[in-house]
């Protein structure tokens, strides 16, 4: 059964499965979920400005009770501060860009416009992610662990193992 919490951020690569997860989280624990991606983009593909969105972050963080689902790792250490629980999906690269591949062309609550045609310059972000984001990351969730639950998953089949034991205790009851 899930621990008791009120503030959760779910990171990871994009293409992880850190949205589905967060969706599964939300539907089981009642929390409101806020999408970072939904926040920076704007339909017509377009941003908010870096303002914006730093103080609409900073208000969700002031919030009791949310799911923060984005990484953003320029607003990772304030979500960080102020959550008492970390989804942390570590999956590796193929993984990640087989997920973006499978949700292309399909609608999704966690982004204003459906992904239509493989965008290369993501793709090499992904690509890249392990030497130019993740060590920041792990940086920051050492520095951030006192005080916090961190899970961490690092397959798919992790992620999966995870629900079958919530389904389990949930039926337990």
């Amino acid at each position: 059964m899930l621990p008791p919490m009120k503030r959760v951020l779910v990171i990871g690569c994009p293409g992880a499965g850190k949205s589905t997860f967060a969706r599964n989280l939300r539907d089981v624990t009642g929390l409101p979920l806020y999408y970072l991606d939904r926040i920076w983009h704007r339909p017509d593909k377009t941003n908010i400005s870096r303002e914006e969105f730093d103080a609409r972050v900073t208000a969700l963080t002031a919030g009791g009770r949310w799911i923060i689902d984005g990484n953003y790792l320029r607003t990772l250490e304030p979500r960080l501060a102020r959550c008492d629980t970390v989804f942390f999906l570590d999956l590796p690269v193929d993984a990640c860009l087989a997920g973006v591949a499978a949700r292309r062309g399909r609608p999704r609550e966690d982004m204003p416009w459906v992904e239509e045609e493989p965008d290369e310059e993501f793709l090499q972000y992904i690509r890249d992610f392990p030497a130019q984001q993740l060590p920041e990351i792990i940086r920051l969730l050492e520095r951030y662990r006192a005080g916090r639950r961190i899970v961490t998953f690092g397959s798919r089949a992790e992620v999966e193992a995870f629900w079958a034991v919530q389904s389990l205790a949930g039926s337990a009851r």
